[in-house]
């Protein structure tokens, strides 16, 4: 190979190529320079083509790799004729005979954007919910957010959507019809004749509910933040497996940017408290609320109820909880439906699951495939509840600390009036 070859790798190398050109041209005869020519240009532009094709491979793989997990709200505005897969739309009129005129004897329960009826479709029972004030626009949003999300979700855990109906005045979602209703209902409003939830079924609820939003934060595509979770809110088919229902709350958010913010949504005692604060939800919200649930599970208690031993106010059966555990008096939590039919060490694990998820430090909650991961193994790593042992001794000496100051505070503020009141001579 000469000097003048080797040189295409300088930062000269067209004006190289041209003088090349040129001096095989001057070498040859006039039929064979414009064969060399031809021969020449096309080899450069086979070569720069296939230059140009493997650096836009490589941007094109590059950003591929690198592409950010992305979190999308759901747009405000939509087509209000939606059809999503295999969800039907129905006609009011179809709604309307299988709820029975949506009659009062129907209603199966009421909640913050609609009532829901039972009904018959097609001979299958069905559960339809109603939406209210569907000419304001939160009413709107609601049912194209709950229509969108759930056409996107698809999972044994996660409510399934039947189809839908909109009107200039109504909005209706029909769901398949859920013979135990919710877990709510099965802990709180049992019947006379009607036996209750016992232990290995209150485990499976737990860890189905769990895989349920473990789908929606980690698996689902885009992912899905519920914002109400609680027992009222998980519904049981009829082998009681747990199917998490009620996205009317739920947001889908850009966690790249992470820049949405609403008003806060849910319910007094399943609110997490970085999210009562900023008015921001998070899966780390959604894991507090499941640490509730978990509570409810075992307890049989509501989230809030009311203090009956000091006449007003009322208790967080999250704080009841950790009271208990630190006392050493666990068994105290139990429900009595239960009549001590429960394994104790199943117990002592799952409470201290629903603690680690109801942390008040939202980075120091666990994940909800690591706590699929604690519920089917029944083993919670023994530094992640030492460290929550710790955090919660530290917590109450600095509550212990405070309300000293403020008793100190308060004592020192009583002697001063005293005084005062003993140097200008009153009686």
């Amino acid at each position: 190979m000469t000097a003048e070859t080797q040189s295409f790798a300088t930062p000269d190398s067209q004006v190289i190529i041209l003088y090349e050109i040129r001096m095989m041209l001057n070498d040859s005869r006039g039929g064979s320079r414009n064969s060399i020519l031809k021969v020449i240009l096309a080899s450069i532009g086979g070569a720069v083509t296939l230059l140009v094709i493997i650096v836009l491979f490589l941007l094109w793989w590059q950003r591929m790799r690198y592409r950010p997990e992305i979190y999308i709200d759901v747009p405000g505005q939509h087509d209000h004729n939606l059809e999503f897969g295999q969800i039907k739309r129905f006609s009011l009129r179809e709604l309307q005979i299988a709820t029975n005129n949506f009659s009062e004897q129907s209603v199966l329960g009421k909640g913050g954007f609609g009532k829901v009826y039972s009904g018959v479709l097609h001979g299958k029972m069905v559960a339809v919910k109603r939406l209210f004030e569907v000419e304001k626009p939160e009413g709107e949003i609601a049912f194209l957010r709950e229509v969108e999300l759930i056409s996107i979700a698809v999972h044994k855990n996660i409510l399934r959507l039947i189809g839908f109906c909109t009107t200039p005045t109504e909005r209706l979602l029909v769901y398949p019809y859920m013979e135990n209703l919710s877990v709510a209902s099965r802990l709180r409003d049992v019947k006379l004749n009607e036996p209750a939830l016992d232990w290995p079924t209150r485990m499976q609820i737990a860890l189905g509910a769990a895989r349920g939003l473990e789908y929606l934060h980690e698996h689902c595509n885009p992912k899905i933040i519920h914002r109400d979770v609680k027992a009222a809110n998980v519904l049981l088919d009829g082998n009681f497996e747990a199917v998490v229902g009620d996205f009317g709350l739920a947001k889908m958010m850009d966690i790249e940017r992470n820049t949405v913010t609403t008003g806060v949504r849910g319910t007094m005692g399943h609110i997490a408290p970085e999210y009562l604060k900023t008015g921001r939800p998070s899966v780390k919200t959604d894991i507090f609320g499941y640490g509730v649930m978990l509570l409810e599970i075992v307890t049989g208690e509501r989230a809030i109820f009311p203090n009956f031993l000091e006449g007003a106010g009322e208790i967080f059966l999250n704080d009841q909880v950790k009271l208990k555990v630190q006392v050493g008096q666990l068994t105290d939590i139990v429900d009595p439906n239960l009549d001590n039919a429960y394994n104790f060490d199943e117990l002592e694990k799952i409470v201290q699951i629903a603690l680690l998820c109801t942390n008040v430090e939202p980075d120091r909650r666990p994940a909800m495939s690591k706590v699929v991961q604690m519920l089917e193994s029944n083993v919670v790593p023994a530094e992640q509840w030492e460290e929550w042992q710790v955090a919660q001794l530290t917590r109450r000496q600095q509550d212990e600390m405070r309300e000293q100051r403020r008793l100190f505070s308060f004592s020192e503020e009583s002697l001063n009036i005293q005084e005062a009141i003993q140097l200008s001579g009153g009686r």
